[in-house]
């Protein structure tokens, strides 16, 4: 496969790696972009694999809480000026509140708004504004209380990355709970909540990584126990060192606060999808010709 020179900047971006080592290691791996990501790991030369995607994609993010129930829903659209408009907001609110009373974003499209279909009125409103939108996806949680928090918000109950937390226990340090989720973004409660996947992807990393030093693999086994344990505390929330107090852990901080976290939901604008990059002065010159 040839290797690109966007393939190349994408990968530079992502791990902070140098030109000639991110063009060595989307040659090895056949330009594959995770591997790639993986190899540069192995060999000590990505400095952070930092996202699992570019965050890209604009639009906003609404949560809506009644009773026992939140759900937290993506609306995209093209521009970050697009969710601005208080037009667009009023549709996300709506579509949000719609939300409340489906499953998935298939029965979300068809639920009624207003007289029509969220994907009716997601229609005529692209009409109106003049830009693609779309409802991208959705997530409910259920919990003795549900607490939620928007950071970056653009509009009440909707912003950039929306989060909402289960509990059972005081709505306060549930509010600081979703807080340290927003900032943080664990992909997991636990250790049992973690895809299986990645946590031996994670392993086998470490397991490169320690081969490349030459130990013998008895001291290897010993040093991944340490390195998936440190792993852990760093993907899984209740884990986490405490934003609010650094020297608890989630759970430890949980326990302080008689609460019991039983899950958690955080969206984020745009994540994982690439945005396609515009040469503004090529468009521009486009334009001028015709």
């Amino acid at each position: 496969m040839a290797i690109t020179a966007s393939m190349v900047k994408e990968l530079r971006d992502s791990t902070g790696a140098g030109m000639m080592d991110a063009k060595k290691a989307l040659t090895e791996t056949d330009g594959d972009m995770e591997a790639a990501v993986d190899w540069l790991r192995t060999k000590g030369l990505a400095k952070a694999a930092k996202k699992s995607g570019r965050i890209a994609a604009e639009g906003l993010v609404a949560v809506v809480v009644d009773g026992g129930k939140g759900v937290a829903v993506e609306v995209n659209s093209e521009t970050d000026f697009v969710g601005k408009n208080a037009e667009f907001q009023d549709m996300v609110a709506g579509i949000a509140k719609a939300a409340l009373t489906v499953d998935d974003v298939e029965a979300l499209k068809a639920a009624d708004m207003g007289g029509k279909s969220v994907a009716d009125v997601i229609t005529d409103k692209i009409a109106t504004i003049g830009e693609n939108m779309s409802v991208r996806r959705m997530a409910t949680i259920e919990g003795d209380n549900v607490v939620a928090y928007v950071h970056n918000a653009a509009a009440p109950g909707m912003g950039k990355i929306g989060v909402l937390v289960a509990l059972k226990g005081d709505e306060a340090f549930g509010k600081q709970v979703a807080m340290h989720i927003a900032a943080v973004n664990p992909a997991s409660l636990s250790e049992a909540d973690l895809d299986p996947a990645v946590v031996e992807k994670e392993k086998q990393v470490q397991m490169d990584i320690a081969r490349e030093s030459g130990k013998p693999e008895e001291v290897i086994e010993k040093m991944i126990v340490g390195r998936m344990k440190k792993f852990m505390a760093e993907v899984t929330l209740l884990n986490q060192q405490f934003v609010v107090n650094p020297d608890l852990t989630v759970a430890a901080a949980a326990k302080e606060a008689g609460a019991e976290i039983t899950g958690f939901i955080r969206l984020e604008v745009g994540e994982g999808i690439e945005k396609k990059e515009e040469d503004f002065a090529a468009e521009v010159a486009k334009a001028a010709q015709g």
